[in-house]
């Protein structure tokens, strides 16, 4: 019985904490996320935060489609000059920067206005690069609402300047599983902070002219 009382006790402990951290996330990114695109401060670039295309059904990922058109609109519409996409390329045949790449040519975005980011494995390796490979002091951050609350933090737990452009989001039923993980995503992120985490991979500078 003490036993079960001391796992009851972790337990709570544990939910209160990922309470916690959710709370602290979203607090922190408080009036930095946009819907609105005419509310939206320009910046010279726009980080797009990698997904992959094709789901495990074989079906178009509704994240990648709605960050792609987001991408496309703040370009359009001039909100911001360059779009710089950080994803995974861990596998020859998976590179989420590339396909992004390859669909935005064909919505009209020329391809010198894009740059690619290959080692975006996670999000804080994606912000924590945006800084201190490709240069960045000011970035506006294109994803949806709960993924931008987290990229907001890190980046400017990094000291690097973020605001963020809310993609469509997914609805509940598609997205269950991927907001029940974003509890701990978040969690991760605050950890990840205090322990001073840094990305799996830096590498040589790239400048976005």
């Amino acid at each position: 019985m003490k036993r079960l009382k001391q796992l009851f006790k972790l337990g709570g402990i544990l939910l209160l904490a990922v309470i916690l951290c959710n709370f602290l996330i979203s607090y922190k990114a408080k009036n930095k996320t946009f819907d609105n695109i005419e509310n939206l401060p320009t910046n010279k670039v726009g980080l797009v935060l990698g997904a992959g295309k094709i789901t495990s059904n074989g079906y178009v990922n509704l994240y990648y489609k709605y960050r792609l058109e987001a991408a496309y609109l703040l370009w359009k519409n001039n909100k911001i000059d360059k779009i710089l996409i950080s994803g995974d390329n861990s596998r020859k045949d998976y590179d989420e920067p590339s396909t992004f790449k390859s669909d935005l040519i064909q919505l009209g975005v020329p391809e010198t206005d894009i740059y690619l980011d290959y080692a975006g494995f996670r999000t804080l390796d994606s912000v924590v690069r945006a800084k201190k490979i490709f240069g960045l002091e000011n970035v506006t951050i294109i994803s949806q609402k709960f993924h931008n609350e987290r990229a907001i933090y890190l980046a400017e737990n990094f000291n690097l300047n973020a605001t963020a452009f809310n993609a469509k989001d997914v609805s509940n039923r598609y997205g269950f599983k991927t907001k029940i993980r974003e509890y701990l995503a978040r969690t991760k992120a605050v950890i990840d902070v205090i322990m001073n985490k840094q990305p799996k991979y830096l590498g040589p500078k790239v400048e976005i002219s």
